[in-house]
């Protein structure tokens, strides 16, 4: 039903597909080559910037989405229902993934028609596309459960989230070399899921030889496992006792006061 719902809002579908377009326009308007090949920029900044939009829809569209049923007592509804907060992690998950998937495909599409992007070269490149997608996926939606579970209201929830994670985009080698960046910085890109997402990307789309633009002069994809393994167990761990909390917390005096302070917010403006 949500699926459903998603296909036929022109804003929501609007939004996903102006994020596509962003990339397409920064890759058109890359003309150098990675550092050592021939290979073009805008092939490693397409497939970094797919590794993005899958990071940024579990990071950030996941936890505006839980915000908002919070708000509207989706929350207060699931203290009564056996088994509810799981189920309900499980089929936003399900959403959630599968609205990164069709993002990812429309983005990897549009570049190889439109500005000569990447796209797997072989069975081994398509196999290892859908399984650092599935577990980067898994690294970032539950993780962004766990966000959405402890953040205020919707309108603070995005400007609380899109500064961290712009600024993990422009350290994390997504958009150029990961190696023209301090060794600190690498350093503490290396942390987070992102920078593991965009080089497992890059070596299911890029040839081997972009491989000397990464910093260990390899793909180093059983780390890109372990590290993406690793942020998926600690955010199942953090996910369902948090949204337990949160719906424990729920009350319908709590709903009905912040839906008279959103009125007379909305009055006010």
């Amino acid at each position: 039903m949500e699926l459903r719902h998603l296909v036929r809002s022109r804003k929501e579908m609007t939004g996903h597909l102006v994020n596509v377009v962003v990339a397409l326009l920064l890759a058109a308007n890359l003309s150098k080559s990675v550092p050592g090949t021939r290979i073009p920029m805008a092939q490693l900044s397409l497939a970094g910037f797919a590794a993005y939009l899958l990071f940024q829809i579990g990071l950030v569209t996941l936890p505006q989405i839980l915000v908002t049923e919070r708000e509207e007592g989706a929350l207060l509804r699931l203290r009564a229902t056996p088994g509810g907060i799981p189920a309900y992690l499980v089929a936003k998950s399900l959403l959630v993934v599968t609205m990164a998937l069709g993002t990812l495909v429309v983005l990897l599409g549009a570049g190889a028609l439109l500005v000569d992007g990447p796209l797997p070269r072989d069975a081994g490149s398509w196999l290892t596309l859908l399984w650092v997608a599935a577990l980067g996926l898994l690294a970032v939606v539950p993780l962004g459960a766990a966000i959405g579970a402890v953040l205020p209201n919707p309108r603070e929830a995005l400007a609380l989230l899109m500064l961290p994670v712009m600024g993990l985009l422009l350290t994390s080698g997504a958009m150029f070399p990961l190696s023209s960046l301090p060794e600190v910085v690498q350093k503490i890109a290396s942390v987070f899921p992102l920078k593991w997402m965009a080089q497992g990307l890059r070596a299911a789309l890029l040839p081997d030889a972009a491989r000397v633009a990464e910093p260990a002069g390899s793909w180093e994809l059983p780390t890109v496992a372990l590290v993406l393994t690793a942020w998926a167990v600690l955010g199942f761990l953090l996910a369902i006792p948090l949204l337990r909390r949160a719906a424990r917390r729920e009350s319908g005096s709590r709903l009905s006061e912040r839906h008279r302070k959103a009125a007379l917010s909305g009055a006010a403006v």
